[in-house]
């Protein structure tokens, strides 16, 4: 058996993917061309208008609000 030692980077990488969008150094710039398409498809499903004003972390928190009221963030 292989003793692992465990890369002390690994856990910042993941606690950043996990930081809240209102602690983004970048939250407040206009959303990514990734995020508004996505946002787009999301809004359509559900129902929902699109607004293309928003910003990074207020799109990432729509994005996550959608994704649980279309059942597409579910992991199945």
């Amino acid at each position: 058996m292989t003793n692992r030692t465990e890369d002390p980077g690994h856990n910042e990488q993941a606690s950043n993917l996990e930081k809240d969008p209102s602690d983004w150094a970048t939250g407040d710039e206009r959303m990514t061309g990734a995020q508004a398409s996505y946002l787009r498809t999301l809004c359509e499903e559900a129902g929902v208008e699109f607004d293309d004003s928003l910003n990074k972390a207020d799109a990432s928190r729509m994005i996550d609000e959608l994704q649980h009221k279309t059942g597409r963030g579910e992991d199945h």
